[in-house]
């Protein structure tokens, strides 16, 4: 079946039958993908992450909403929205939909669930491919929430044009930003649940941390005097992350979360980073693709029993994993 000219016409049923293609990796996904691959480019990437229990699909409702009801755009609206498909839900994939509710019925917003399926960071492979089938369907908004586990946070900073990072007060990690290097990746900072005890630490660690990277200010000590010197202006040029307080299940700071998003991409397109982004993002994306076929051609010309031989080498201790690649390219050239 040919989903192009339907997913583009706007047919919920086509672009949900299309999704389920690209998800499986099926080869009517893959054609259809590079039919409509020319007609993206233009929706704006945002990636949701942080580690569980900080509200992010309450979060992403709520922006959700914005933008459907509270922008004057009315975009549309994608989400995608990757749950763990380990044990650790007992299968409960959906189970966060739940919270997102509130976007039923809405004709200009599109939620698809989909399953990490052991994708390290929580990104599955073909999340990419999802953004990109909404991109060149006409949804503007594409926001994309991670399970918030291991790298995921490297991961969609890969993919999204705006990573938007988000903490909760309370969960015994103020200082765990640092060591994740949020900084790193994080283009927003929320503080979500900020009607709880301990909102005003985890800012300060934020802040903190910010300062570390974009100091404006420095404290020196002399014979039990304190004095303060202020340093140059941060060049104007480099984006500094703002801090965003927000409590997503009461709508509270969500239109300056909103904002602040909005004025990062408003930032990424004047310096020229958006397409830097973009470059970086395909390329990422092209090896991925790249190392996967490659890996698939070589294990359909290699024979099986010489490939198990040395596995079995290898569990043994008798080949390091190295030295068992090295044979089996030479058993190719062979």
């Amino acid at each position: 079946m040919n989903f192009t000219n339907s997913v583009l016409e706007g047919n919920r049923l086509a672009l949900a039958r299309l999704l389920t293609q690209v998800e499986n990796d099926s080869p009517e996904g893959r054609a259809a993908l590079a039919e409509l691959f020319p007609r993206t480019g233009a929706a704006h990437l945002i990636g949701i992450t942080g580690a569980p229990g900080t509200g992010k699909s309450s979060l992403v409702n709520q922006l959700a909403l914005h933008y459907r009801r509270n922008d004057a755009a009315r975009r549309k609206v994608a989400v995608v929205a990757v749950d763990p498909s380990s044990p650790f839900t007992g299968g409960a994939v959906l189970g966060d939909r739940v919270r997102m509710r509130d976007l039923a019925g809405d004709s200009g917003v599109f939620i698809r669930s989909m399953a990490s399926r052991g994708s390290l960071g929580g990104i599955a492979r073909t999340t990419a491919a999802l953004a990109q089938v909404f991109d060149a369907a006409g949804y503007e908004i594409i926001l994309i929430e991670t399970i918030g586990a291991g790298q995921s946070e490297v991961d969609i900073a890969r993919l999204a044009h705006t990573t938007v990072v988000v903490e909760a007060p309370g969960l015994g990690d103020d200082i765990q930003a640092i060591k994740a290097g949020i900084l790193e990746i994080a283009d927003v900072l929320v503080i979500n649940k900020a009607d709880r005890p301990g909102v005003e630490n985890t800012e300060r660690a934020l802040r903190s941390t910010l300062e570390l990277a974009h100091p404006t200010k420095r404290i020196y000590r002399h014979h039990s005097q304190t004095m303060s010197v202020t340093l140059p202006e941060v060049d104007s040029t480099i984006w500094i992350p703002p801090i965003n307080k927000t409590v997503a299940t009461e709508g509270r700071g969500i239109a300056e979360l909103a904002e602040s998003i909005s004025k990062h991409a408003a930032y990424l397109r004047q310096s020229g980073t958006w397409a830097a982004r973009d470059r970086a993002r395909l390329g990422s994306e092209l090896e991925a693709v790249l190392h996967e076929a490659l890996i698939n051609r070589f294990l359909e010309n290699v024979e099986r029993r010489r490939y198990d031989e040395i596995v079995e080498k290898v569990l043994n201790r008798d080949l390091s994993p190295y030295e068992a690649v090295k044979f089996l390219l030479n058993g190719r050239e062979k």
